[in-house]
């Protein structure tokens, strides 16, 4: 199962659609960016815009995410999620974002066991979904890891997520596939794989690594950056042939014409295009001085020609 990862910004209900819309099926479900608990009117229609059953449909299948700790509204919040439709929600405690991690919210909590213990005893029995978990390998530490398996194997969750660095990295250094793998392998729920999954040969070598420490089938593999790197990724992944520079075009196209859709005023839009493209011209044939350059542009019809110019040599 390929499964796009929650990137605050970046992987909202507009991108899940526009990718849909161009790759039917190359992915088989997403996890939506969290929902925080600290941003008061507990399961408003605004905080759960993004998963409205309404809104998503013609989407990629998602699962609602939760960031936070506070015990009732957790439950609150998963309640209304549960309402919605959602049969599993799953709980952010991954998030490196300094601010958050601060307030033992997203990976700040890894190096608190207990308070893991105390979020999972309230919750698991009272909320009407199933609870999943996405997590790294801990906040300072990456064998933080190994004191909250056992804990996590006490309860029944859906499934548990991996991402092989710590908090403290963020997203620079090398994943630590290694220790992912041991700690993988003493999990009693279904493992999913996050992390710098790239390229058809790197989604080889983590098969090759589980194989060799479980017989268990990987339950999913997560991809975020890669996708956004790549978006023909999972085609390639799944066998899918065809002229990938000319399937990029079309989801960069599609995608900007739904930001021009969803933002009524140039400069945001020209903005979110921008952030966009930061992270897809790693797939096309540009230097990354020519891709950097394009930044400058100052008008979207301008920004766009350029783009497409890029995209067809």
């Amino acid at each position: 199962m390929l499964i796009l990862a929650p990137m605050q910004g970046l992987t909202e209900l507009m991108f899940r659609r526009a990718y849909n819309q161009c790759f039917p099926g190359a992915l088989d479900s997403s996890v939506a960016p969290f929902v925080s608990l600290t941003h008061g009117n507990c399961g408003g229609r605004e905080q759960l815009e993004d998963i409205l059953p309404e809104a998503n449909e013609g989407s990629i299948p998602v699962i609602p995410q939760i960031l936070g700790h506070e015990l009732e509204e957790f439950v609150r919040m998963a309640d209304c999620m549960a309402d919605l439709g959602y049969a599993e929600v799953n709980w952010n405690i991954g998030c490196p974002m300094r601010r958050i991690a601060a307030k033992h919210r997203g990976s700040g909590i890894l190096p608190y066991p207990d308070e893991i213990r105390t979020v999972l005893d309230y919750v698991v029995p009272r909320i009407k979904a199933r609870l999943s978990v996405k997590m790294r390998l801990g906040h300072r530490s990456p064998d933080e890891i190994f004191d909250i398996i056992p804990i996590l194997n006490d309860y029944p969750l859906a499934s548990v997520t991996i991402h092989g660095r710590t908090g403290k990295q963020q997203y620079g250094g090398s994943v630590d596939r290694e220790r992912v793998m041991r700690a993988a392998a003493m999990l009693k729920a279904p493992f999913i794989y996050n992390g710098d999954i790239t390229t058809t040969g790197q989604l080889s070598a983590v098969s090759s690594q589980w194989a060799a420490v479980s017989n268990q089938p990987l339950a999913g593999i997560m991809i975020g950056r890669g996708i956004l790197y790549d978006p023909t990724l999972p085609l390639k992944i799944k066998g899918i042939e065809g002229d990938y520079t000319q399937m990029t075009h079309r989801f960069v196209s599609t995608l900007y014409d739904a930001i021009e859709r969803q933002f009524p005023h140039e400069t945001p839009r020209l903005r979110k295009m921008k952030e966009y493209w930061c992270l897809v011209y790693k797939s096309l044939p540009i230097s990354e001085s020519a891709a950097r350059a394009m930044l400058r542009l100052q008008e979207i019809k301008e920004f766009r020609q350029a783009v497409d110019k890029i995209i067809e040599k």
